[in-house]
Order: structure tokens, then C-alpha cells, then sequence
């Protein structure tokens, strides 16, 4: 046997956001391995370039650091089959109040391949409209933007954590330097 198979995957516990399962796998050498998976909706996420090449962030509180955090706006899909453009144009209004003329994909990204399957499209924004935030009774956050340099200097002073925000805006940069 040279491959994995997986022989069993129970339900632990039905979230929210995931659903956190416990699979039973033959692994090559034929032995039997218990490995968690958690399966996510999949997200979108949003590179948002106002005119003066500034881009809008947003301040949070995140539980799992219990700390503030600094991110590009970004949230779930409605439905695994939700079109990830049609989320990071929702969310982008929701998070900053902007909508956008004209959203491209910039980048796709699995978060966390050992054991989950979320799946985050960045889209970068431009030709930004005022419009008004619609947050969740439970979201409370500021929206503040920076010029991207700056940004790849908070990454690199590990300031900025979040893996989408930090592979974000570090593809940005690099597509606009060309």
C-alpha cells in the first residue's frame, strides 16, 4: 500500500463557522491513524486601494488572541456555492462602509492545510465608493488605512499576524512593484 485512505470520519461537534470531525485513516504502511479535520464554508477577503494608494483596514478584537487585531476586511461565505466575489463585495461594505467599481482576484489560500479546508479568494478593490457599514451586533471594529509600505513594515516587525492579511498585502505589493 503506498497511499492514505481515509476508512472513517465521525461528527464531534457542528459550529457556526466549521465542524470539527475525527477521521480515521490507513496511512501507507497500513497502519490506522485518528486525525482531526475541520471543515470550513470558505471566506473571501478584500485588498481595498483607495485614489491615494492607501489601503482600508480594519481594527478588531479577536478572541482566539484575545487582542486587537490589524486585517484586510474579510468574512465567510454565505453557502459553500456563494461566489467568493459576491462575498468580498459584501463584506467590504459591511467592514469599511465602500463599495467597489471594479474587483480582481488577486490571490486563493488554504489557511491551515493540516487540518482544515478553508479556503480564502483575496480580491483587490479599486474605484472605492462611500457607502455605510452594516456590522453584526456582535462586530465592533475601526476602519483605518495605511500606505502599503508601511504595511509590509508592520509584517516584517511581526505587528501583523494574520496569515490572509499578511499574504495579502504582500502579493500586492509585489504585483504593484511589478
Amino acid at each position: 500500500m503506498d497511499k492514505y485512505e481515509r476508512i472513517g470520519r465521525e461528527l464531534v461537534h457542528k459550529g457556526a463557522i466549521i465542524d470539527y470531525y475525527e477521521d480515521t485513516i490507513r496511512v501507507p504502511n497500513g497502519n490506522i491513524a485518528k486525525w482531526d479535520y475541520i471543515r470550513h464554508k470558505g471566506a473571501a477577503a478584500v485588498v481595498a486601494v483607495k485614489e491615494d494608494g492607501k489601503l482600508l483596514m480594519v481594527r478588531q478584537y479577536r478572541n482566539a488572541l484575545d487582542r486587537e487585531t490589524l486585517e484586510i476586511p474579510a468574512g465567510g461565505l454565505n453557502g459553500a456555492d456563494e461566489p467568493t466575489e459576491i462575498a468580498a463585495a459584501r463584506e467590504l461594505e459591511e467592514e469599511t462602509g465602500y463599495t467597489a467599481g471594479k474587483l480582481e482576484l488577486l490571490l486563493s489560500l488554504r489557511t491551515t492545510v493540516a487540518f482544515c479546508d478553508e479556503k480564502i479568494d483575496v480580491y483587490v478593490a479599486t474605484d472605492l465608493h462611500r457607502s455605510s457599514q452594516h456590522l453584526d451586533e456582535d462586530e465592533y471594529l475601526d476602519v483605518v488605512s495605511y500606505d502599503v509600505e508601511e504595511l509590509v513594515r508592520m509584517i516584517y516587525g511581526c505587528k501583523i499576524q494574520d496569515g490572509k492579511t499578511v499574504s495579502a498585502v504582500l502579493a500586492y505589493y509585489n504585483k504593484i512593484r511589478g
